[in-house]
């Protein structure tokens, strides 16, 4: 069975590490480069970088600081924010990023998941979505940062995107985002269920418990959490101490 994943994410604006509260009150929470250096000393399974306004504000990912990042840590590398073409991948990719992560870009031009997976491999493009459960109770994609409501439902996008090459699916729940009150089990069990990929779950993790559900109930491969590790409200290795003490296979 393979090892279940703890991912601490880097929420990146104006180069400093920020957290809000469903997608939005955002506010400061350290520097990037000193923070993931501690998650990978602490036994991280990965790191996610994100750049969060690059989209909005039409520009590229911050590759030197991506650059740095890398030269701290020893664990694969997520980076995303602005990608939109092969050449902003192999940027990213010469400044020490293991994989990338499309959104907004991908579901505006689907090709370019399929160029980048042939280009430099599935394993390399990671799908992040970030879905918000609606009044119909259905999951519905959201662009630029959460911003833009589209029509189309997160099952639908995500088996569209893993057909076209997409490696792996970050989930972002909006509606549990900087919640601290569970990850979203249905949607994330869903997707796990019908995808041939693994899941990474975002948006919601406030305690330990949490964490054993979205890998038991949620069934996901990945749990992604920013605040309670910024804000030292709870430690990775305690995490994975607690995870493995219930049955949750994880790297220790």
């Amino acid at each position: 069975m393979l090892t279940k994943r703890i991912i601490p994410c880097l929420d990146i604006k104006d180069g400093r590490t920020v957290k809000g509260v469903n997608f939005e009150q955002i506010r400061d929470a350290g520097d990037p480069i000193e923070l993931g250096a501690l998650y990978a000393s602490q036994g991280a399974d990965e790191l996610v970088f994100l750049d969060i306004t690059a989209t909005v504000e039409k520009r590229k990912t911050l590759s030197e600081l991506v650059n740095k990042i890398a030269h701290r840590i020893n664990i694969p590398f997520t980076v995303g924010g602005g990608i939109k073409t092969e050449q902003d991948v192999h940027i990213l990719l010469q400044n020490g990023a293991d994989k990338i992560s499309i959104n907004t870009a991908a579901f505006n031009d689907p090709s370019i998941i399929k160029s980048f997976a042939k280009n430099f491999g599935s394993q390399c493009v990671v799908l992040a979505i970030d879905a918000k459960c609606e009044v119909d109770n259905k999951w519905y994609v959201y662009l630029n940062g959460g911003r833009t409501k589209t029509e189309i439902l997160v099952t639908d996008w995500a088996k569209q995107a893993v057909d076209l090459g997409a490696g792996e699916i970050l989930l972002t729940s909006m509606n549990h985002d900087g919640t601290k009150q569970g990850f979203a089990l249905d949607i994330t069990a869903q997707l796990a269920e019908t995808l041939p990929v693994p899941i990474i779950a975002s948006g919601g993790g406030g305690t330990e418990a949490h964490f054993y559900d979205v890998f038991t109930k949620g069934k996901a491969d990945a749990a992604l959490a920013a605040s309670i590790f910024h804000y030292k409200e709870i430690a990775i290795p305690d995490l994975k101490n607690y995870l493995h003490a219930k049955g949750i296979p994880i790297r220790l």
